[in-house]
């Protein structure tokens, strides 16, 4: 069995068996023709649960032909131009390169001793980023599995800068958009604050948080006598992509003396944009912003980040192993990113965005994330003028959401319903997969547009198989009323 392990004597091994997987994928990419099979669950789960894994096939080759069956076929391909589902962007070659070789040499980020010129690289791109948004010459940060951790780990440190005991917790709030991430009420839960904790702000018709509404909910905190732990403003809103108003939530939060936590996680590939960083005015005054790289920056996951605007705020997810990261560490400059972290072992997933920065450049990935803003601002003016599509709002970035209206006078639930199963069949021919969503308590479609691959007539495709899955739907539902 040791002749499996990565070592010097097995170096020929890994490279013949690591370029026959690349082949393996290499020949799915070149041959897919569709996002995604179209198998259901009740198909797919035979096949995996066929595979007894107590009898090793004991060759990597006779394995991959296996996974061609189990998994590569059935994928579902971010990359093919109408995926339009999810904020799962197509990945740069770059970052996949990183992604081999951190897996191989297989370094963990916790600590000095075990990763050496990892730890620098990461903490270079900490700088970077901290840079790109403005933060100031005491920015700091880590890097995170994905958004939620990131969320989780500001919102951990705001309710310690808020200096209220646990037994106080009851008193603390979030207030937030209406439209924010499910993570801030997680986080919520998980920091052990009350079931009123989180404030839901209400947004404008951009689906944007008010700031009148905003100021009248902290004026009730102070007026109730509970503390606004921390205002948390969206800069690309999962469901529309849409960018709370930064500046008048910072002068806010300022005012208030409320920590201000601002979740790019989508948004975050305007710190690139040649055309766009505008649309980012006043991140530079929160402190704390959470980054995926693996949304926008078109990483493969996971690869995100929280920075903060004091890096002595870290400070508050900071434990000292006698056997890992000692307190005389600190004295000898030791730099451990475990002091920093919620994870003690790390991927070294900051490889692949440097390797995708030396590669192509800030400009590169900004580029291809305003060709995929271009492509949305066209897809908004394509459902505006049909007549059988009702669009809600003009794209801030690149998420399109909408639903089909039939032209002979349907019920609401009719209409939802036709909405829904025109999803559900368009997923099951393969054909292109979307998501939906709820607009108030009707069914929604919506295009999230990450493939700077996909064009205008990709759009026009799939709207057109929307509406024809939903008349069909439509027509048989009379059938059977009939």
């Amino acid at each position: 069995m040791r002749s499996h392990l990565l070592n010097h004597t097995t170096a020929e091994d890994y490279r013949r068996s690591v370029t026959a997987g690349v082949d393996q994928v290499a020949a799915r990419l070149a041959s897919t023709e569709q996002p995604f099979s179209g198998i259901g669950v009740d198909g797919l789960t035979p096949v995996v649960d066929a595979i007894d894994l107590d009898r090793p096939l004991g060759d990597t080759a006779a394995v991959l032909d296996e996974l061609g069956e189990v998994y590569l076929r059935d994928a579902v391909y971010f990359h093919h131009p109408r995926y339009l589902a999810h904020l799962n962007c197509p990945v740069v070659i770059p970052a996949v390169v990183g992604e081999a070789v951190l897996s191989a040499v297989n370094s963990s980020l916790d600590t000095w001793d075990q990763s050496a010129g990892g730890t620098l690289i990461e903490r270079r791109l900490i700088d970077w980023t901290a840079d790109r948004i403005g933060l100031g010459p005491a920015a700091d940060g880590v890097f995170t599995s994905g958004g939620t951790q990131s969320n989780l780990q500001a919102l951990l440190l705001a309710r310690e800068e808020a200096k209220v005991r646990p037994e106080g917790f009851s008193r603390l709030r979030i207030l937030t958009s209406e439209c924010s991430h499910f993570s801030v009420q997680k986080s919520a839960k998980l920091l052990g604050l009350g079931p009123d904790a989180v404030v839901s702000v209400p947004v404008d018709r951009e689906k944007r948080m008010q700031t009148v509404a905003l100021a009248a909910a902290l004026e009730r905190c102070e007026a109730e006598g509970s503390v606004p732990m921390a205002v948390v403003a969206t800069a690309g809103t999962t469901d529309f992509g849409s960018i709370d108003p930064l500046p008048g939530i910072a002068a806010l939060c300022e005012r208030y003396a409320t920590w201000m936590h601002v979740d790019a996680a989508y948004g975050c590939g305007l710190l690139a944009s040649p055309t766009r960083r505008g649309l980012l005015d006043g991140i530079e005054r929160a402190d704390s912003v959470t980054v995926d790289y693996h949304k926008s920056f078109f990483q493969p996951v996971s690869s995100s980040a929280v920075l903060v605007r004091d890096r002595s705020t870290l400070r508050h997810a900071t434990y000292h192993a006698e056997y890992l990261n000692p307190e005389r560490a600190v004295a000898e400059r030791i730099p451990n990113q475990v002091d920093k972290s919620l994870q003690t072992t790390r991927r070294f997933d900051a490889l692949k965005l440097w390797m995708t920065l030396r590669t192509m450049g800030a400009d590169g990935v900004g580029e291809l994330f305003d060709e995929v803003c271009d492509l949305a601002a066209e897809g908004w003016r394509m459902l505006a003028a049909d007549p059988r599509f009702d669009v809600v709002v003009e794209p801030s970035l690149s998420t399109l959401v909408f639903r089909y209206v039939p032209a002979r006078v349907r019920t609401p639930g009719d209409i939802d319903r036709a909405n829904l199963q025109a999803r559900k069949a368009l997923f099951a021919s393969g054909e292109a997969v979307v998501a939906g969503t709820k607009v108030g308590s009707s069914q929604y479609l919506k295009f999230t547009l990450l493939n700077p691959g996909t064009s205008a007539a990709d759009i026009s495709a799939v709207l057109d198989l929307i509406a024809g899955h939903a008349e069909q739907y439509l027509g048989e539902s009379l059938d059977r009323t009939s």
